[in-house]
């Protein structure tokens, strides 16, 4: 069997059933802690490349994971605890039906919400489902909670401990307390999407797979009846968002900003679903999601950024700002002030953001600034705040769009 064939299916396996398998072994061995079953989660993956390399790969390949995890789980037990044969084996039966390959048909959105549990922080349901669910490793999950890699390792390590100290499994709630949970599957989605959607990846890649995975989530909690006004909010706003996928990147494959995006790529027809689903969620309490559409909205509803409504799209963020107070909200809110007139309120916020500590180191701070500079003529300012930007990213993509700006302010 060819190694490269090999090492691509476990890949993609790593990437849907990692967490799930996860969740699942901790639910099935209440005694075992969550540290270790990742462990024997982990080795199970390492003993599939070698023993498909051999062997071939299995027909049911998850299936061939979930019973090595099972196996290894169940043998840790009887050496620990010195159980009889007997003892194994009543073990053996009630493990199979709580950790059963049947679970191999459980949707990933049924994981979302068991790890949105009650008694966990908002924080820490975030950060054990993209790390169980969504499997974004703990630097991924830093960047997208603004985040030291440290403080994630701690927030997981405190997670863990609860789990395993107060008995909290991570099992599907019943129908009752799903709706209740609701609110935090629509962070974590959000969060998903946004991971996906931007060009930070160590490898140059726009992760579309986590998109289409958040978009799918989204639309299995409408087609379950589990939904709300923000649901429909935010299918509706990464919809629009979704429309724009092909006029992201030239023929060069080379980064475009919103500003020189060819809109006749942008999808009309995830448009027009994208506005149906935003009249869909209309109520009489805004959510963060139903706001954020309406600006998705109106930049889809413009033939050219120049022609765009930014008066409203500053208006739009300045209500987002009254209960969703945030650096990365500020920043935008700040953009929407140049292009609407408010130059100086724009620049007095940016300064703001600037004494920030993290935001300081922010790429997407510098490369604004740098680019609101060079519109103003200032072009000293704009190339020294574009070379911090590009010392700050590490994406070979980002880079190349930032170089060439530098350039053309140079090149005058």
């Amino acid at each position: 069997m060819r190694l490269n064939s090999v090492n691509e299916k476990v890949e993609r396996l790593y990437k849907s059933h990692f967490g799930k398998m996860v969740a699942s072994l901790a639910y099935a061995f209440r005694n075992i802690d969550l540290e270790h079953v990742e462990d024997i989660v982990q080795e199970s993956f390492s003993r599939a490349i070698v023993d498909w390399r051999d062997n071939g790969i299995p027909l049911n390949a998850p299936g061939w994971l979930y019973r090595v995890c099972r196996n290894h789980a169940l043998n840790e037990i009887k050496e620990k605890s010195r159980l009889t044969k007997l003892a194994g084996e009543h073990e053996l039966a009630t493990a199979t039906n709580d950790f059963s390959e049947s679970i191999l048909d459980d949707q990933q959105l049924k994981l979302l919400f068991a790890c949105a549990h009650p008694d966990l922080s908002p924080k820490i349901q975030v950060v054990i489902t993209l790390k169980y669910v969504i499997n974004l490793k703990v630097e991924a999950i830093a960047k997208v909670l603004a985040m030291t890699i440290d403080g994630v390792d701690k927030m997981l390590v405190r997670a863990r401990d609860k789990i395993q100290r107060d008995e909290i499994f991570l099992s599907v709630p019943s129908n009752s307390g799903l709706r209740p949970r609701l609110s935090t599957v629509h962070k974590v989605i959000y969060l998903v999407f946004n991971e996906g959607y931007k060009t930070s990846h160590g490898n140059d890649l726009v992760r579309e797979d986590l998109c289409e995975e958040a978009l799918l989530l989204t639309k299995s909690l409408l087609d379950c009846d589990l939904f709300d006004h923000e649901t429909f909010s935010l299918y509706s706003l990464m919809l629009f968002h979704a429309a724009r996928f092909k006029s992201r990147f030239n023929t060069a494959g080379e980064l475009v900003d919103l500003e020189h995006q060819d809109r006749s790529h942008w999808s009309s027809d995830l448009i027009t679903l994208a506005n149906y689903y935003l009249k869909q969620s209309r109520s009489e309490t805004l959510s963060k999601f139903h706001i954020e559409a309406c600006i998705a909205h109106l930049h889809c509803l413009a033939n050219s950024f120049d022609e765009t409504d930014w008066v409203s799209i500053r208006k739009l963020y300045s209500t987002l700002l009254v209960d969703n107070s945030n650096p990365f909200v500020e920043l935008s809110y700040a953009i929407a002030c140049y292009y609407s007139g408010e130059k100086e309120t724009c620049f007095y916020t940016l300064n703001q953001l600037e004494q920030q500590p993290y935001m300081r180191n922010y790429y997407l701070l510098n490369a604004t600034l740098g680019k609101l500079y060079a519109r103003e003529n200032k072009s000293d300012e704009a190339i020294t705040y574009l070379e911090k930007a590009f010392n700050q990213t590490t994406a070979t993509l980002e880079k190349v769009f930032i170089n060439n700006s530098i350039l053309k302010i140079r090149e005058g």
